[in-house]
């Protein structure tokens, strides 16, 4: 159940952060409207994927999301923009991640 969990966050995180990417493309760099068009259609994906997650409470997938965003968006930024992030990005992600761990995954009675 962990595993699927963390696929479904991975796929979360790339339809949103692909998505969000797209519209800015088409909008801040003048790409147009099938980038706009194709960044909507991800992040409609990317509610979809969410509803896929084991965990019946949409406030602990969307909390525990935030990290995966967070973490996500840099990996994604380094790959598709060349960004370089500096120590205090890696260790902001590492947090965030540590938090995810907390929400998700702790044992619970």
């Amino acid at each position: 159940m962990v595993l699927r969990s963390i696929v479904l966050f991975v796929l979360a995180a790339l339809a949103e952060i692909g998505g969000c990417w797209l519209v800015w493309q088409g909008i801040r760099e003048h790409r147009g409207w099938l980038f706009i068009g194709a960044g909507v259609i991800a992040l409609g994906l990317y509610g979809f994927v969410a509803t896929l997650q084991p965990d019946a409470h949409f406030g602990r997938i969307l909390a525990a999301y935030g990290g995966v965003f967070v973490a996500g968006s840099l990996a994604w930024a380094m790959v598709a923009d060349g960004y370089r992030p500096d120590r205090f990005d890696v260790i902001g992600a590492l947090i965030c991640l540590a938090g995810v761990a907390v929400i998700m995954y702790a044992p619970r009675g």
